[in-house]
């Protein structure tokens, strides 16, 4: 029995110590895991280029490898690894992943805690909307640095803890299609980057299940042999690896015959999914503000811009989209010129022509477009405010139009890279075709334009003779004039009505305004892909060397045509400044009479006076009968008076009543109400005044029935703003619940300046909203209570 008796603790050891992995196992575990993520950081490269991506995504690499040997060494819980990688998070994310906002680039600053914490969650969305590659952004780098920071943790701690390998591929899996969804359609390696990740994790998924099933049967036959285990334990490890090569072999055929054959489009990614979240139609056209630029502001220098190649135009605008009311910015693909995403310094640029550096200083332009040439290579802002307005750069790679949704102030300046295209002469775009470009569907032509077009182009089948041909006649039919003092009537604007008017006149009489907009049009009535461009170039040059002036005087628009290999073509419509209209047929003049001499007036009675005083024995009816007229006058006065007060009674009632309802919507106790009342205040007041507004409906539903009759009005934009403070994250604050209700306020009155005193009227008496809204209210109770 003594013999017998240390057997039991003998296998009581050899368990516990099969049971427990080796340190050259934990080894292999994170070494595996670890190049699994590696591979799938590597993904990050196409969107994000350069080398802050790897920085910030290998650096949450091995703090999240920090983070699980501790948690594995200390058993934590899921709670403390949590608030250890948060913590770890905002400590470390300052210098891997927003290094700008650091102090001396690693220390953590409160502008570096404001970025982590907002990035959480805005981050992702500016990845996927930003024009690519998004390193040279901001915050963006907190994308690869959250998710491998997350994915580390899990998928090391699950290797190091869990008994099942498998569930510490998951983590890593995840990770490697989040770089493949946050990407784009370029990838950094498609076939090797997806063979490397598939092979390690089968072998080391291999390897896992080979130690633990050997581990098992040592446990469970602790009275065999171990000369007898080892052998089957080598056996197993050997199919186990044998299966992981050949599924490796397989996958790697299969990669590469995919890769070869699947076309580069088959690739989906989030990114193509996205919309970019700016829309120009919050902007006005400024085309529309074209007659304002040359009035008021004819001798103001707009901006100066240094380095501007002689002959080469600075662009404001690129319009492709008419609706009848105004020419703006639409459409998507290649010919579309409202698509505008956010860029940073560098903007990749293949087009051809010659390379200039402009210099550009805003003065009394403002506003969100940014006058620029050609198309931009880079683009860097200067001055007190570069940062800010660096952050709300927003371009268009298809026109070469760049916006900041900052807007520019006078003194903003700015540098920039461009490539003006070459201008092809008249014989070497004679054999160029027109493109064939989608363009956006024109509405509300005038009837005048397709037949006027046809007798322009006449017998021309060349393409370019075609657009000469219209160009031509319109500056040779026409006559100029801006409308302004001296000059003949000529009226702004380029609504269907102005440029039927400015067609069917006996004489031609506009700007630049009308006539680019009615050869816009005749050439898109045609099949031409037409567009116009609204910027400035000066009379005279002054040289690349030298500071240009620019004024509102040299502000222009013209229209493209896109050829065959030859781009855009700039054609000039417009009549010259010098080719007035002809003088109307003199007004008849005056024929004065010579002065005669009038006699004076004969001398005139005394009036009558009452007397001044009553004497006792005054007969009183003949003081009734000696002031009839006076009595006359006070009847009439007190029934006109009467009259008045019955007609104004309801008149102040209602719009007391209105004003109250009002009043309540403005200081209702929740900002968001308050901004939900104003949108309620719009909705009701076009119901006053006819528009027939659907109850129950979506604010922006409610808004594109308000647009068809105000279609100047910016509504669309108040029920954006008004969801965003009704439903987004937050409170909005009292500074923009105030200048929400302003614009509101604007709104109402332009809705009330744009009707006639009639309905203006009538819509003051209109109970139509406020009983429809009690009606509302009631009918909500009435279901509350059942």
């Amino acid at each position: 029995m003594s013999a017998q008796t240390p057997a039991p603790a003998r296998r009581g050891r050899t368990a516990q110590q099969i049971g427990r992995r080796s340190a050259l196992d934990t080894v292999i575990d994170c070494a595996a895991i670890g190049a699994l993520l590696v591979v799938a950081v590597v993904g990050f490269g196409p969107a994000f280029g350069g080398t802050g991506y790897l920085v910030a995504g290998l650096g949450g690499l091995v703090l999240g490898l920090a983070i699980a040997l501790l948690g594995a060494r200390l058993r934590a819980n899921i709670l403390m690894l949590s608030a250890a990688t948060l913590l770890v998070y905002m400590i470390f994310g300052g210098p891997l992943a927003v290094p700008t906002t650091t102090l001396l680039g690693v220390v953590p600053s409160l502008e570096t805690i404001r970025a982590l914490v907002l990035g959480v969650v805005f981050s992702w969305k500016d990845v996927l909307t930003l024009e690519t590659p998004v390193g040279a952004f901001a915050s963006v780098l907190i994308v690869p640095y959250l998710a491998t920071l997350v994915a580390s943790v899990l998928a090391f701690s699950f290797a190091l803890r869990l008994r099942r390998a498998a569930w510490a591929l998951l983590p890593a899996g995840v990770l490697f299609v989040v770089a493949i969804a946050f990407g784009t359609r370029d990838t950094a390696a498609p076939i090797v980057q997806g063979l490397v990740f598939a092979g390690i994790a089968l072998a080391w998924w291999a390897w896992r299940r080979s130690q633990d099933r050997a581990r098992r049967i040592a446990a469970t036959t602790l009275d065999s042999s171990a000369g007898a285990q080892a052998p089957d334990a080598g056996l197993a490890r050997t199919r186990l690896a044998l299966g992981a090569g050949l599924l490796v072999v397989a996958l790697g055929v299969g990669l590469a015959t995919g890769g070869l054959l699947a076309p580069v489009s088959a690739r989906e990614v989030l990114r193509d999914a996205i919309v970019p979240p700016l829309d120009l139609h919050d902007y006005p056209s400024p085309l529309v503000g074209f007659r304002k630029y040359v009035r008021d502001e004819k001798e103001d220098v707009l901006f100066t811009v240094k380095g501007l190649p002689d002959g080469a135009r600075v662009r404001l605008a690129t319009l492709d989209a008419y609706d009848g009311v105004v020419y703006n910015v639409a459409g998507d693909g290649t010919a579309g010129s409202g698509t505008f995403t956010r860029v940073s310094g560098d903007i990749p640029n293949d087009v051809k022509g010659d390379k200039a550096t402009l210099d550009v200083t805003i003065g009394d332009l403002t506003g969100v477009w940014i006058p620029d040439a050609g198309y931009l290579d880079s683009f860097r802002f200067t001055g007190d405010r570069a940062d800010e307005l660096a952050n709300s750069l927003h371009y268009n790679r298809t026109t070469g139009v760049a916006i900041s949704t900052l807007g520019l102030d006078k003194g903003d300046s700015y540098s920039m890279d461009v490539v003006i295209p070459k201008v092809l002469t008249e014989e070497q775009l004679e054999s160029h075709a027109l493109q064939s470009l989608s363009m956006p569907k024109a509405a509300g032509v005038p009837e005048e334009v397709p037949t006027l077009a046809t007798q322009y182009i006449g017998d021309a089948d060349r393409p370019l003779t075609q657009v000469r041909n219209l160009a031509t006649s319109l500056s040779q039919e026409g006559f100029f004039s801006h409308g302004l003092e001296g000059e003949a009537t000529s009226r702004a604007g380029h609504g269907a009505e102005r440029i039927s008017a400015l067609l069917d006149a006996d004489q031609m009489i506009g700007d630049d305004e009308q006539y680019a907009v009615a050869m816009a049009l005749m050439a898109r009535s045609a099949g031409m892909p037409a567009r116009v461009v609204m910027g400035f170039y000066p009379d005279k040059y002054a040289g690349a060397s030298a500071e240009q002036q620019i004024t509102g005087d040299q502000l222009h628009a013209w229209v493209e045509v896109a050829f065959d290999d030859a781009g855009w073509v700039a054609f000039d419509p417009t009549p010259p400044k010098d080719q007035v209209p002809q003088e109307e047929a003199p007004k008849p003049k005056s024929d004065p009479k010579a002065q005669v001499l009038q006699p004076p007036p004969p001398p005139q009675e005394p009036a009558d006076l009452p007397p001044d005083l009553r004497t006792d024995d005054t007969d009183q009816d003949d003081e009734a009968d000696a002031n009839p007229i006076l009595v006359t006058v006070l009847i009439a006065s007190g029934s006109l008076l009467g009259l008045i007060i019955v007609l104004l009674t309801p008149v102040v009632v209602i719009g007391a009543l209105k004003t109250r309802r009002r009043k309540a919507r403005q200081n209702a106790d929740r900002p968001a109400d308050r901004l939900s009342g104003g949108w309620d205040e719009i909705v009701d007041r076009a119901d006053d005044l006819g528009t027939a507004v659907g109850r129950g409906v979506t604010r922006r539903a409610d808004a594109a029935v308000i647009a068809e009759s105000w279609p100047d009005l910016p509504v669309g934009a108040v029920a954006v703003r008004a969801d965003h403070g009704v439903f987004g994250p937050g409170e909005p604050s009292p500074d923009e619940v105030d200048a929400f209700w302003a614009e509101v306020d604007d709104i109402v009155k332009g809705m009330h300046d744009s009707r006639g005193w009639w309905k203006r009227l009538q819509a003051r008496l209109s109970l139509r909203a406020y009983i429809g809204r009690r009606l509302e209210s009631r009918s909500r109770r009435r279901r509350a209570r059942s």
